[in-house]
């Protein structure tokens, strides 16, 4: 039986894998009690014990978890975004063209960014295709369920009488700094990042990416891009929607509990939206590292996921 091992277990990412992982009988979990949680011999101990440990910290943490191992049989996946560009660490995107094969190998599984996950589903197969080049000029802006901030942001949401400004769409990283924005330019092989524009608003959780692009942005037209979305993603999380959206508007929260991905494209010849949604805790975060974990493991990718 697989010994399992989630070093960050009361974060929300890290409660939701083993909500995930509850229901299934082919794993064995190893816990520390409250007042071991942060204690390093016992986390040692853990790491090294485990087949598969799932760190769900921050990145600091994450890194001097990964220090801890020396049992080379210990597979890690780190939801942290401490080793997502990192060498000797796979990006854990297994839709991407090649890397199931070297997550399904791979020791050191650096699982993405929740805003990542969106931009890189939409711009990835475009960038592989030469419909996107190199040196485009991309913009994308990403709304989020408040759930994505950790335990800190869900308070601040959650507590009675909280702030006004809470209750209106937040935007933030505005010094165009945001942490994801390294694995975006790396994965999908840009050569600057895009002007991003990642929003918090008050519902708990979902996600909905959009990248607009102009008719001279891209090297084809759009049923191109359909096309290639369509023969792109036929396998894993993530699939294309012809038509996506409810009577005119697409609600981020469309797929809030769920761990797949819808991707369409909206607009018209010359203005063009290329449109992710998801569950930020879900393909954003526990259910690409359950889908990780599955692949190690030879199984359905799907087990013991809401798709």
């Amino acid at each position: 039986m697989t010994k399992v091992f989630i070093d960050g277990s009361a974060g929300t990412t890290g409660l939701r894998i083993y909500e995930r992982l509850a229901t299934r009988s082919d794993f064995e979990f190893l816990k520390l009690s409250e007042e071991l949680r942060k204690n390093d011999e016992a986390r040692r101990e853990m790491l090294n014990l485990a087949d598969i440990v799932f760190l769900c910290l921050p990145d600091a943490a994450a890194i001097d978890a990964v220090a801890m191992i020396e049992n080379k049989n210990t597979a890690v996946i780190d939801t942290s975004t401490a080793h997502r560009t990192a060498d000797g660490w796979t990006y854990g995107f297994p839709e991407l063209w090649g890397m199931r094969d070297k997550i399904k190998n791979s020791k050191r599984i650096a699982n993405p960014g929740c805003h990542a996950s969106g931009v890189v589903a939409l711009l990835a197969p475009l960038r592989e295709s030469g419909i996107i080049s190199k040196d485009a000029a991309v913009s994308a802006f990403s709304l989020t369920g408040y759930s994505g901030g950790g335990k800190k942001m869900i308070a601040e949401y959650e507590t009675e009488g909280r702030d006004v400004l809470l209750d209106a769409p937040r935007m933030y990283a505005l010094g165009q700094g945001h942490k994801h924005l390294k694995e975006i330019v790396k994965i999908c092989d840009l050569d600057a990042p895009p002007v991003f524009c990642p929003i918090v608003a008050p519902f708990y959780s979902g996600m909905e990416v959009t990248i607009p692009l102009h008719k001279k942005d891209i090297n084809g037209k759009v049923d191109d891009i359909k096309n290639i979305y369509k023969n792109y993603y036929k396998r894993g999380l993530v699939h294309f929607a012809e038509e996506d959206g409810e009577d005119g508007f697409m609600s981020a929260g469309a797929l809030s509990g769920r761990d797949d991905m819808k991707i369409t494209v909206c607009g018209n010849e010359d203005r063009i939206l290329l449109v992710s949604r998801f569950d930020n805790l879900g393909k954003g975060a526990s259910g690409s590292a359950i889908q990780n974990m599955n692949i190690l493991l030879g199984v359905d990718e799907n087990e013991g996921l809401n798709v």
